[in-house]
């Protein structure tokens, strides 16, 4: 749950939950956040099974993960 705990994290998890996959380039400018702490925030979503990442070319693309736990799903369901 902490994850869900920073207002950056969660504009990043209300953006992907509206564009299904994004890059962090993509996430970066709509959250208005740096790239840097996109990347930073990305990572630590990742690591708690919030959000899968799939590279393509040279970019990482990231989305919601399918297997969430429900309590992540419940809270991202009211994001």
């Amino acid at each position: 749950m902490k994850a869900f705990g920073n207002i950056s994290r969660l504009k990043i998890v209300k953006h992907l939950k509206a564009h299904t996959s994004a890059s962090v380039v993509d996430i970066s400018r709509n959250t208005k956040c740096s790239y840097k702490a996109t990347s930073k925030h990305l990572s630590i979503l990742f690591r708690v099974d919030v959000v899968d990442r799939q590279q393509s070319m040279y970019e990482m693309h990231y989305r919601i993960a399918d297997s969430l736990d429900p309590s992540a799903k419940a809270i991202i369901e009211l994001i």
